[in-house]
């Protein structure tokens, strides 16, 4: 064997040698703390609101708990903590959470930030306008010269200024950081109209003393890819993208959060994709030993959280009070025609 050859293969050996679990620094942090800081809307129905207990509920809310279960093998090791949306970047930057789960838009300007790193889009959304019923409005055309309630700091306002440039339409803005007071201006008249995405305008419209009383505009000004947010760390983010890869798996092979445990003890009747998924010698169990996670993240994932279906049906679905058909969403996986894509996980 010549030297050259002799080098190629001490090569080859080193890449393709076995290495340690070693955590990033963030992800490494937070196995040392016992528990992941996640930031959510501090009020937003269906999405992030504390309940009787003071306890956060909602969609958002459970891909906090997805990488808790997937992390300590517990989704109940995460400290939920809602933020106004002005301040919930800021704060991830200084090292105020380790990630977000609240709506956030992935634009290219904060993508290119080096303190964020937008890991998954978890909602397709996106901007449109609410208005009293009693203005009698059928389409945002007629809203020359509204003054419209917005928030502060948000992609809104931009996507505001284009809209109405590009229809030659006249507006006035009513700038608000704090969410109540957005809406205390809205329902007390103050603003003739409130823009925000259409998940959050339903949302908004459930905090209203008479919701019936309000209606969404049909107009859809932008595209909204709300996404999962972490600070910058290799490990975390592999966690969390492959955890709700896992959520989207469990919906394509319609297993659920009831089922998990007939298909975990059935597992060697079960398809080979599956078995990769949720058997104990499966892909994912190399994948939990390569990131450092719980052995088992897979299966506590749907067990203590659900696939993307159960989350999306128990807080958004047609019997909640947002009453969203996700049929009609893009939020559909892409072999029901949506822009939900499964990621194979082999």
């Amino acid at each position: 064997m010549s030297i050259r050859t002799s080098l190629a293969a001490a090569a080859v050996a080193v890449v393709l040698a076995p290495v340690a679990a070693q955590a990033g620094p963030v992800l490494d942090q937070i196995k040392k703390d016992g528990k992941i800081i996640c930031i959510v809307n501090p009020k937003s129905p269906g999405f992030s609101v504390p309940d009787a207990q003071g306890v956060f509920q909602g969609f958002n809310v459970d891909f906090c708990r997805m990488a808790a279960a997937a992390i300590f093998g517990d989704a109940t090791k995460v400290d939920i903590r809602g933020v106004g949306f002005s301040d919930s970047l800021k704060t991830l930057v200084a090292g105020g959470g380790h990630m977000a789960s609240r709506s956030i838009t992935v634009t290219g300007t904060r993508d290119a930030d080096p303190g964020l790193a937008f890991v998954t889009t978890t909602f397709f959304d996106g901007q449109g306008f609410m208005v009293p019923k009693a203005t009698g409005l059928k389409s945002a055309k007629q809203l020359d010269g509204a003054t419209v309630c917005a928030e502060e700091g948000s992609t809104t306002l931009l996507n505001l200024a284009d809209w109405f440039g590009e229809n030659k339409l006249k507006y006035k803005i009513e700038n608000f950081t704090d969410m109540n007071a957005r809406l205390q201006a809205f329902y007390s008249g103050k603003c003739d109209v409130m823009s925000n995405d259409f998940t959050a305008l339903a949302a908004n419209r459930q905090l209203a003393d008479k919701p019936d009383a309000y209606e969404l505009l049909p107009e859809m000004i932008s595209s909204e890819p709300l996404s999962i947010v972490t600070r910058p760390d290799t490990e975390l983010q592999k966690t969390l993208f492959w955890s709700f890869q896992v959520m989207l798996a469990a919906d394509q092979f319609g297993i659920n959060q009831k089922s998990i445990g007939d298909v975990v003890a059935k597992i060697g009747s079960q398809p080979a994709a599956v078995q990769r998924i949720f058997g104990d010698k499966g892909a994912a169990t190399d994948m939990a030993a390569k990131l450092g996670i719980h052995p088992n993240w897979a299966v506590e994932i749907v067990k203590q959280v659900g696939s993307y279906d159960d989350v999306f049906e128990r807080h958004l679905g047609l019997k909640t009070p947002l009453a969203i058909d996700r049929s009609k969403t893009p939020n559909r996986l892409a072999k029901d025609g949506g822009l939900l894509i499964t990621y194979p996980i082999r």
